[in-house]
């Protein structure tokens, strides 16, 4: 599904990721962890195009096609997505308005309004968010937890193939958390292909979904990969010891 071959980016002339290689096969649930300043925010970015992650060498494949050169509505529309870590704010722009923009954007499909309408309603209870929430302004005067809540609203509407979950646990209380890891099983079972690459620094939200690899990221490169084992050795350890 993705293929990250021997990546370096730069940001504002920093070198953020050096050499960095990765592989995440259709289906899968990989982790990423690694303490503050690794690159792991930065590759999300850079998978995602963001203009300002410059790639200085290396190549990105999606579904066996070079995204490297694409640009961020390219690689939406072929079913990459990112679910940001500190989404922005955009005041006057109704959520409503801004989902059933998107929706149509990324599926082609026009739907009227009372469809539509019940269609993001049953999102909304998936990640415990009223109703009301939806003639809101984007992310204006939203709570952590509801911005989180709302880049996940925002997944199970798009229905992406690859989901890129940055942070999606930080800041959130135990059972919002819950909430958003059963979003998230729901999201798996419906569509089993669907592939995600899911950035923490906790364990905890791996008590709700069972990864089939963890992958640890230091100084811009993976330097060590496994299984459930590794995300427990690191809450034990940290990552000193790798």
């Amino acid at each position: 599904m993705l293929i990250i071959k021997n990546l370096s980016v730069k940001i504002a002339d920093k070198l953020v990721i050096n050499q960095l290689n990765l592989e995440i096969k259709p289906g899968n649930c990989a982790i990423l962890m690694g303490p503050n300043g690794s690159g792991k925010s930065s590759l999300a970015k850079t998978l995602m195009g963001h203009p300002d992650y410059e790639i200085i060498s290396g190549e990105i494949f999606f579904k066996d096609q070079n995204i490297t050169k694409l640009l961020v509505h390219e690689r939406a529309k072929l079913g990459l997505f990112l679910a940001f870590q500190q989404p922005k704010s955009i005041a006057g722009l109704q959520v409503f308005n801004f989902l059933k923009t998107i929706y149509e954007a990324y599926t082609g499909q026009t739907l009227a309004v009372p469809e539509f309408e019940n269609l993001i309603f049953q999102k909304l209870e998936l990640v415990g968010l009223d109703r009301s929430f939806i003639y809101r302004e984007v992310n204006t005067g939203f709570s952590g937890g509801e911005k989180k809540r709302f880049e996940i609203l925002q997944f199970l509407l798009l229905q992406p193939d690859f989901a890129i979950i940055d942070e999606i646990d930080s800041g959130l209380d135990v059972d919002a958390l819950k909430l958003i890891s059963q979003a998230l099983l729901i999201a798996k079972t419906q569509q089993p292909s669907l592939t995600i690459l899911l950035i923490t620094h906790y364990n905890r939200i791996l008590n709700f979904l069972q990864p089939d690899r963890v992958h640890i990221m230091q100084h811009g490169q993976l330097t060590k990969s496994g299984d459930m084992a590794l995300a427990k050795q690191i809450e034990i350890n940290g990552y000193e010891g790798l």
